[in-house]
């Protein structure tokens, strides 16, 4: 079993910056990959970023890429999400999610957090 806790977002001007962190518990192997997904209201969930846990493989979502970083402290069992440059487009509940073969597609990921609103005012 894995638990994860997101923490982190909160309301934030266009062009700010916010950082999510994803605490885990529970047994995370080196082959793990730790995704972020978001939900705005009316739509389905999307992927954000993924890493895996030994830090081998990174991914964005084209719609992402230059402005969020996706980062492990395996220390402190914690996947941070650096989003800069926040358009009010990127408001949506950010999810941290868990699986040890999934990447991109949410319905693959066995393990979830509550979630974490992120809203971004224009």
């Amino acid at each position: 079993q894995v638990q994860l806790v997101e923490s982190g977002g909160g309301l934030v001007q266009a062009g700010g910056s916010l950082r999510l962190s994803c605490a885990a518990s529970g047994r995370i192997f080196d082959n793990y990959v730790l995704g972020w997904f978001r939900q705005a209201p009316g739509l389905e969930r999307e992927f954000v970023a993924a890493i895996r846990w030994n830090g081998y493989n990174i991914g964005y979502a084209d719609f992402v890429k230059g402005r969020f970083t996706i980062s492990r402290d395996n220390a402190k069992n914690t996947v941070y999400l650096q989003m800069n440059t926040l358009k009010p487009e990127d408001t949506a509940v950010y999810y941290c999610a868990a699986d040890s073969a999934a990447w991109s597609v949410a319905k693959n990921y066995d393990y979830w957090g509550q979630g974490t609103q992120v809203t971004v005012s224009s």
